[in-house]
């Protein structure tokens, strides 16, 4: 989907880097839940945490549609994605807090890193990276015992409607055995999304999906500290 050249537009969908140790800042992760467990990072994007909490023990999925492309083309467009993300990052610098990466150039630098990690990974091993979209996922019911979903939902409100993030939560809860937990709860450009948060809330209740609000110490864009915990029928 393209979009006009414009300093408040990001343009087209961002494939975000991110590192094991970001993951586990921004959605709580204990160590428990990175050994023996069944994962879904989606969409993974050209994260690095696939690879990483493979390491520890996890069996850890990712999916998104990009891994349809060739691994040699992805190696590069991660590379690629993470300048972009860093010139983005640092013409709305003032959006950001950056105290848990210390500055930009770290930033880019743990980015550029996990893009790099992704790439090999992808590589050595394939079978971890499914080529899939929301709202329709390939799996089974209750095929994984925790999802992780980062930078789609709300992220991109000004191009998904309230249709398509109830439709894909639905999925991700479909497919979890136990919690879903999606960050952030706020926009491309850091802009609270309350409004659709607190639809999309009634709108899993009615349809018999309880959900919550969990704090996280991680903070890039002001104000994004919270995630929304969607809870398995059953689950705590």
């Amino acid at each position: 989907m393209e979009h006009p050249p414009d300093a408040d537009v990001l343009g087209e969908f961002l494939i975000s880097a991110r590192s094991l140790d970001e993951y586990r800042a921004i959605f709580a992760l204990t160590d428990t839940e990175l050994r023996d467990r069944r994962i879904l990072d989606c969409p993974g994007g050209a994260a690095s945490f696939t690879a990483e909490a493979s390491e520890l023990g996890a069996y850890v999925t990712a999916a998104d549609p990009i891994y349809a492309r060739p691994s040699a083309e992805l190696r590069a467009l991660a590379l690629a994605e993470t300048d972009r993300a860093s010139a983005w990052t640092r013409a709305h610098r003032d959006g950001y807090l950056w105290d848990w990466y210390d500055s930009p150039d770290r930033h880019h630098a743990m980015r550029a890193a996990a893009a790099a990690g992704f790439g090999t990974d992808i590589t050595t091993n394939p079978h971890r990276y499914i080529a899939a979209s929301l709202p329709s996922l390939p799996f089974a019911d209750n095929s994984f015992d925790l999802v992780l979903s980062s930078h789609l939902l709300f992220s991109y409100a000004d191009r998904l409607d309230a249709e398509f993030h109830v439709a894909a939560l639905l999925e991700l809860s479909r497919v979890a055995s136990g919690e879903t937990r999606l960050y952030p709860l706020v926009d491309n450009l850091g802009r609270p999304q309350d409004e659709l948060l607190n639809r999309i809330r009634k709108e899993l209740r009615d349809k018999g999906i309880e959900t919550s609000l969990r704090a996280t110490e991680y903070e890039f864009h002001h104000g994004a500290t919270s995630l929304l915990v969607l809870h398995a029928p059953g689950g705590s």
